[in-house]
């Protein structure tokens, strides 16, 4: 508060002592006659919008519509406007016949001057029954103290909803992470930054959705629960639909329905939307997480590499103001081409072989020379990955293209034209993040059927064949490019946030233990 530096503070005490006083203020409100959960409040303005409207007035410090010269906030005597606004009490403190208070709303805090002879003795005494964490509606003219804030000259004081717990201590907030997740709607109130990092991350959201519509691709819906999971390499959550006594799944991608649109002639698609995959948590992963994925007919994986290009850098702006931005120690730049790196030739070099022509056991062996962990993976396509992943890409600082993986890494991705033991495959990676993957897609049905029924045989994990899909393919897709983005993890590029969880509302958490 910037005309008092004493301001009311939750107590330190238990919340179950401190809900039993808040409940008793709310027994007292009853039986003074006020409703402490409101239907509705006639709001005027946001806190921003009333403070920015006044500001265009240009009036000058100690000036605004009042009686009282001499009072604390230096009130004038200039005409002012009305306001109705609302929000959250955040502070206040008592100057006899007089209280200031802070509320805060979406768009931040706004400070309220409240008189005992304006707002009546009754109101007034009412005011020792609210708390901190209180929503309430104001009535009254903007003024601006001596000191240059702000200020409501309030009128009409309406408690919306009563609080029965006290918010984290100003000061210290809500620090502590688990609690934080747990209890997101405390972490937005006292916590600016979270708020500001999660409404970020819905931004990024919507300018992907815009980027790609101004380019012509249409947004569809398609099936979260399936009779056969595909798309990735991935174990599936298993539901059960009663009606049709069906086990079935829920997607680990939209791969494969997307690409029946392609084929029924929607030649620019994309869906934003959640997918699931039973897996492990960690600074990256979360099970449940939103992926955009397009398919782009007539065209093939350098079509799309550029239009990635493009979509970072056109997100940096529009989040960050600038292409060169931050993550952790340090400063990425989406205004320069994207560097490329050859999976197998970058492989190659950092182990000293051809990983094409190494056996599983010879895998193992060099995983075990680079001290990767491999565990019980007995299949190529994962330790090649994993050789990748922990001797390459965790290195990898600068917005890269990994490409032109493995065939056997990529089922559902077209042979590369000019090498047919790869496919024409690139990941976006940056700061050691895989962001997403974009294929030329298989188009040709009897490979596909091949491919998926190889994975079956060779017992890769999660292979499934999917009979439909090839039928659809069978009728004809046209060459087709493809690409999925993980929007969380260009949420935490975009913010700066080093852990998944932060980008995302309500994470996925261990049960609590009982104390």
């Amino acid at each position: 508060m910037s005309d008092n530096p004493q301001e009311q503070q939750p107590p330190i005490q238990t919340s179950g002592h401190d809900r039993e006083i808040r409940l008793g203020k709310l027994a007292k409100l009853r039986e003074a006659g006020v409703n402490p959960y409101a239907y509705r409040w006639d709001r005027t303005h946001t806190n921003a919008k009333a403070i920015a409207e006044f500001e265009a007035l240009g009036t000058p410090p100690g000036s605004g519509l009042g009686h009282d010269t001499n009072s604390p906030g230096g009130i004038g005597s200039c005409p002012a406007p009305e306001v109705r606004v609302a929000g959250r009490l955040m502070s206040r403190r008592e100057h006899g016949k007089t209280q200031f208070g802070h509320i805060q709303d979406e768009t931040g805090k706004l400070q309220l001057y409240l008189r005992k002879d304006t707002l009546g003795e009754q109101s007034f005494a009412n005011l020792s029954l609210l708390d901190l964490g209180d929503f309430v509606g104001a009535r009254g003219e903007m003024f601006r103290t001596k000191t240059g804030e702000v200020t409501v000259n309030v009128k009409e004081l309406v408690l919306l909803t009563k609080s029965l717990h006290p918010l984290p201590e100003k000061f210290h907030g809500l620090t502590d992470v688990e609690t934080r997740y747990r209890q997101r709607y405390v972490d937005l109130v006292v916590n600016p930054e979270s708020r500001q990092v999660l409404l970020a991350r819905t931004k990024v959201t919507s300018l992907v959705r815009r980027f790609l519509s101004e380019r012509g691709f249409i947004e569809v819906e398609t099936p979260i629960l399936q009779p056969i999971y595909g798309g990735a390499a991935a174990q599936p959550f298993e539901t059960f639909y009663n009606v049709l006594e069906q086990k079935m799944f829920m997607r680990i991608s939209d791969e494969l329905y997307l690409k029946r649109l392609i084929v029924g002639g929607l030649e620019k698609v994309f869906e934003i939307g959640k997918d699931f995959r039973n897996e492990g948590l960690d600074r990256t992963h979360n099970p449940e997480f939103t992926q955009m994925e397009l398919y782009w007919a007539y065209a093939d994986y350098n079509d799309v590499l550029a239009l990635v290009e493009e979509l970072f850098k056109f997100l940096a702006m529009e989040i960050c103001g600038k292409t060169e931005i931050p993550f952790g120690d340090h400063i990425v730049d989406f205004g320069r081409p994207w560097q490329r790196l050859k999976f197998v030739d970058t492989l190659a070099a950092r182990i000293e072989a051809d990983p094409m022509q190494l056996s599983v056991p010879m895998l193992k062996k060099v995983a075990a020379r680079f001290n990767v962990q491999t565990g019980d993976d007995t299949s190529r396509a994962k330790l090649l990955d994993k050789l990748f992943s922990e001797l390459i890409q965790d290195h990898i600082i600068d917005p890269t293209f990994v490409m032109d993986h493995p065939k056997v890494t990529t089922p559902l991705a077209k042979s590369h034209r000019d090498n047919p033991e790869l496919v024409e495959r690139f990941e976006p990676v940056v700061c050691g993040m895989e962001l997403g993957n974009a294929f030329s897609e298989l188009n040709d049905p009897a490979e596909q059927r091949q491919r998926f029924e190889e994975g079956v045989a060779q017992n890769e994990e999660f292979a499934t064949v999917d009979e439909d899909y090839c039928t659809a393919l069978e009728f004809g897709m046209p060459p087709t490019g493809g690409l999925g983005l993980g929007i969380d993890r260009i949420a935490m590029l975009l913010t700066n946030s080093q852990t998944i969880r932060d980008v995302i509302l309500f994470p996925q958490l261990r049960p609590q233990k009982d104390s």
